[in-house]
């Protein structure tokens, strides 16, 4: 959520910021935030003004009764009687228009860096960098959920029966693997000063509002029946919530925390034939980094973030890419975002393993996390990057670790995780 005093100083840029994420069915937004807001002012001086003559009256009134003058403190109190209904009008009205205010102003997309590119959608974002060098081999991959039945690792069908669609049971190796990566994505974090964190899963609905949009929770979010709680999508969401309602210290910033958590998600619609198996799924588990910071950091930290999470998957010698994100694919709190992509010899093109953003301050002015500095008070700055998700990282594990002879080569980084493993041996061919 941007600050209203800046959407009343500019509304020109706020409309073009809009226009910019192809979204213009919003922009009346704008003018009509300006006018609840005007009209919101306009009662709140008069209802503060009727406080302040509250409060004198209220002085006179004892005075007068103090002096014998009844029927005078009589008269004043008829006054003070029908200013409070009064007041009780304006202030009804004044909850009613910071209402529309902040449901208009939570829909009005964050502004966007100035450096990102603009386009209508994802088919519009554009690389930045490679990293490794893609490689295909001269024999057939196959899907990788044949690959991971070839160790016995994944049970699809009873899945289905105990669940439905959407969901999987990992088995032996491949279970041991997807334990290996997260342990290792863990440690690899820390390594890098990150403080370990393992959050609540479940999160009440005025966080769930304050770190994501309206129509990201609608896609997204499970919501558990009866009860003010959402099953989380992604830590960052509960992490970032930790700090609500805080004033920290500048001193302190900036926090670094990296997280375990299973994600639940709705992952609405249909997909192709390469987002079945466990690319896209209801339920999975993921290593997540966020980073709590002053706004003149925010970019330095941007850089950092996915910067680890290319040199975690490196480490691997899994090769991957950086994509830019176009203003047309950001999420509306989003001021710029970067995907992560690595590597598919079968598909021999580039899939998402990751996403790093920044934020700016939209997150911590929803959530009031301020900090308490020597030049005054603000709001934080907060970013979010994905460190490792599997099983979607297994995907790129298993395919460019692949032999011809069907065994899967573990990287050297994995195999303390792995009991000293260098390789997994099918049990079926």
């Amino acid at each position: 959520m941007i600050d209203i005093k800046f959407l009343r100083e500019n509304p020109d840029i706020v409309k073009q910021n809009i226009k910019n994420k192809f979204q213009d069915s919003k922009l009346p937004l704008v003018d009509e935030v300006i006018e609840l807001d005007k009209e919101s002012r306009a009662v709140k001086q008069e209802a503060d003004s009727l406080r302040a003559n509250r409060n004198k009256y209220s002085k006179e009134i004892g005075a007068l009764y103090g002096q014998g003058k009844r029927e005078e403190a009589e008269e004043m109190k008829k006054l003070v009687t029908e200013q409070g209904e009064r007041l009780a009008q304006l202030e009804k009205r004044e909850q009613e228009l910071q209402a529309e205010v902040t449901n208009r102003m939570m829909i009005i997309p964050n502004i966007i860096d100035p450096s990102v590119p603009i386009g209508k959608d994802d088919s519009e974002n554009v690389e930045v960098q490679r990293y490794g060098e893609p490689f295909v081999p001269q024999f057939e991959i196959p899907y990788h959920t044949d690959i991971m039945e070839s160790f016995d690792g994944i049970d699809l069908d009873s899945a289905r029966r105990v669940a439905g669609n959407g969901f999987y049971y990992l088995m032996g190796d491949i279970a041991r693997l997807h334990s290996a990566v997260i342990s290792y994505a863990r440690d690899f974090m820390i390594d890098r000063g990150f403080t370990y964190c393992v959050p609540p899963f479940m999160i009440r609905s005025n966080v769930v509002t304050g770190v994501m949009s309206f129509a990201e929770m609608d896609a997204m979010m499970y919501k558990i029946e009866g009860e003010d709680l959402y099953l989380i999508g992604t830590s960052e969401h509960s992490m970032i919530g930790k700090f609500q309602n805080q004033m920290l210290k500048e001193e302190e910033l900036p926090y670094t925390m990296t997280s375990y958590s299973p994600c639940f998600r709705k992952e609405k619609g249909a997909h192709g034939i390469e987002e079945r198996g466990v690319y896209r799924i209801h339920q999975f588990e993921k290593q997540e980094m966020i980073v709590v910071c002053k706004p003149e950091e925010s970019m330095q930290w941007y850089d950092k973030m996915w910067q680890n999470t290319v040199d975690l998957f490196r480490s691997m010698d899994i090769p991957v890419r950086t994509l830019e994100c176009c203003s047309g694919d950001l999420a509306d709190l989003k001021v710029k975002s970067v995907d992560v992509e690595a590597w598919s010899p079968r598909q021999k093109k580039y899939f998402e393993v990751g996403s790093c953003s920044t934020l700016g301050d939209a997150q911590a002015r929803r959530l009031k996390i301020r900090v308490s500095g020597k030049d005054g008070k603000y709001f934080a700055h907060t970013l979010n990057n994905t460190v490792a998700a599997p099983p979607r990282m297994l995907i790129a594990l298993l395919e460019n670790n692949l032999n011809e002879d069907g065994t899967v080569s573990i990287p050297k980084s994995l195999r303390p995780y792995m009991g000293g493993k260098e390789k997994l041996i099918p049990n079926k061919k």
